[in-house]
């Protein structure tokens, strides 16, 4: 994939990120999206989501805060490096979903796992770097633009 598809790509998950977890970085807004959660999961033909105690409320709005910046961050400064972290990330998310999904069984988590793994998986497709667009052969670090260190030595 070229370099500016895969951007692209970073950018979209962040604007993906942005809008779905901006209901996390606050205790009212969270208060609402859990109810909207909740009836969704029923929909599916799951049970409501328990009730959330002020120390899960917590957690859930520092998780929306920390990656409300993250998202941020990558649409200010969008960057390879970036995506490949964010892909790890997700592949961190879509493993800590999938094991709630394993014990709960709630079927609200296909809506988060499915799309979450497949950002991770699109943020880690190879990537051609700009010396292969260029078609200049000289050797570079992935993803970067740094020339390979050279001795003093002529090597």
């Amino acid at each position: 994939m070229n370099l500016n598809t895969y951007l692209k790509i970073v950018r979209a998950s962040a604007w993906y990120d942005l809008l779905l977890t901006a209901c996390f970085a606050t205790p009212w807004s969270f208060a609402l999206a859990h109810g909207q959660l909740s009836a969704v999961n029923q929909w599916l033909g799951g049970a409501a989501l328990p009730a959330f105690s002020p120390f899960h409320i917590l957690f859930a709005c520092l998780m929306g805060s920390v990656v409300l910046v993250w998202s941020v961050l990558r649409l200010h400064a969008t960057t390879p490096l970036f995506g490949r972290y964010d892909g790890v990330g997700r592949f961190l998310f879509s493993l800590w979903m999938t094991w709630a999904l394993v014990h709960t069984g709630a079927p609200l988590l296909w809506l988060f796992v499915v799309p979450e793994f497949a950002w991770g998986v699109a943020q880690w497709l190879p990537v051609d770097t700009p010396a292969a667009q260029d078609g200049n052969s000289t050797a570079r670090a992935p993803l970067t633009s740094a020339a390979p260190m050279r001795s003093s030595l002529g090597g």
